[in-house]
């Protein structure tokens, strides 16, 4: 059997030293991005023989692909979101033949078991990003440069509008929210996506302030996580607590997903205070509209100096954006004398997880978010802030 080999900080060949000018190896078709090379679909949103998966978040992974690839530390939460597949797994950096191409997948920094795949065929090497973050994460492994000559790339915050705090200042600020909360006796519901933030959410509040419980959509994530030794408090099912104990809310932090926002959920808890974590809180008017009384600006995704990181640390002449601040990215690129350009996808924010979490416990709702490959209602407003806030 092939023994493992790391390729990542590999310099890629000059165009000299390759077998013969390739066609590229990933194009975009109707069914998702494709490469041709090695008969394969990246994160494909169509159903197809052989899909291989970023990350398990609803956007990039999706049911009906006769064969699914993907981590080794994203399994648990794969088969708990897509029960049922036919799913074979690599760890980081692990090389798999696939067609005439060599494939590995490496950590992207997103949400547990997150990963960037590296193409390499005729000396010539591609890496599709998926969704990623360069911000220290304690429930995932942290993103890994990989030096290729094409960089498909996400730009969901793709604006220099969005420049992030210090992740550890934001859970100062949550758990200084929480703690004023409790000392009132009013529970503090905090919303956020159900997979990934929710987590990172978990492990990075101060426990000792009060109890905490979530929403039934996101436990069974929770238990993914602990199932692949994520370390995460001892929390409580909101559904578990009968009426007559209620008043444990009092200085309870609860965490849910945006779909229980304006619910009927939510009267269990009486007097309450409620607070959105998200990147899309850096717009006053993604807080206005809204309407909680905090918001909280944390993300999953990079912002503009960790895009503009990311790429240049990867060395690629081209780069190609997915989705997101397409329009803008693109235009900076060539600024910086890359060769770039777009493919229309599907992807999108982690809006579509609001959608689907909290269908046990809570209709859904509406949320702001990006759709399609540059249509991003909240990015788009943001061009409109753009006056309104500090640019740099």
């Amino acid at each position: 059997m092939e023994q493992p080999q790391d390729h990542r900080n590999r310099e890629p060949h000059p165009a000299s030293q390759r077998d013969a000018p390739s066609a590229d190896l990933v194009v975009a078709r109707p069914e998702g991005l494709y490469c041709p090379a090695g008969d394969f679909y990246i994160d494909p949103w169509r159903p197809v023989e052989r899909a291989v998966i970023t990350h398990a978040h609803s956007d990039h992974a999706r049911f009906g692909h006769r064969r699914y690839l993907a981590t080794r530390a994203g399994a648990n939460v794969l088969l708990s979101r897509l029960p049922g597949i036919a799913l074979r797994t690599l760890d980081y950096g692990e090389p798999l033949a696939i067609g005439a191409t060599r494939v590995s997948l490496h950590p992207a920094g997103h949400v547990l078991g997150s990963a960037q795949v590296r193409i390499e065929h005729a000396g010539e090497v591609w890496v599709a990003s998926g969704d990623y973050k360069l911000e220290a994460d304690p429930t995932c492994a942290p993103f890994e440069p990989v030096r290729c000559d094409t960089f498909i790339t996400e730009s969901t915050f793709g604006l220099p509008i969005y420049r992030w705090d210090p992740p550890q200042s934001v859970f100062d600020s949550i758990d200084s929210w929480w703690r004023h909360n409790a000392s009132e006796g009013r529970a503090s519901v905090l919303f956020c996506y159900s997979f990934g933030k929710a987590q990172r959410v978990l492990a990075s509040v101060d426990a000792g302030i009060g109890p905490i419980f979530c929403h039934g959509a996101v436990e069974p994530l929770n238990r993914a996580y602990r199932d692949a030794g994520v370390c995460l408090p001892p929390v409580g099912l909101v559904a578990g607590i009968p009426s007559k104990d209620k008043a444990v809310f009092k200085q309870a932090l609860i965490v849910a997903p945006p779909s229980a926002q304006n619910s009927a959920w939510l009267k269990r808890f009486g007097t309450y205070s409620d607070a959105f974590a998200s990147g899309w809180m850096r717009l006053r008017g993604a807080r206005r509209r809204r309407g909680v009384d905090r918001g909280f600006v944390l993300s999953d995704h990079a912002d503009w100096p960790g895009l503009q990181s990311a790429i240049r640390a990867t060395g690629a002449a081209r780069v190609i954006v997915t989705h997101g601040s397409v329009e803008p990215m693109v235009r900076w690129l060539g600024e910086q004398g890359l060769q770039a350009g777009a493919f229309d996808t599907q992807y999108g924010d982690d809006t579509v997880e609001a959608d689907a979490a909290g269908a046990d416990e809570a209709p859904a709702a509406s949320v702001p978010g990006v759709t399609g490959a540059g249509g991003a209602t909240d990015a788009t407003r943001a061009s409109d802030e753009l006056s309104a806030d500090n640019r740099p």
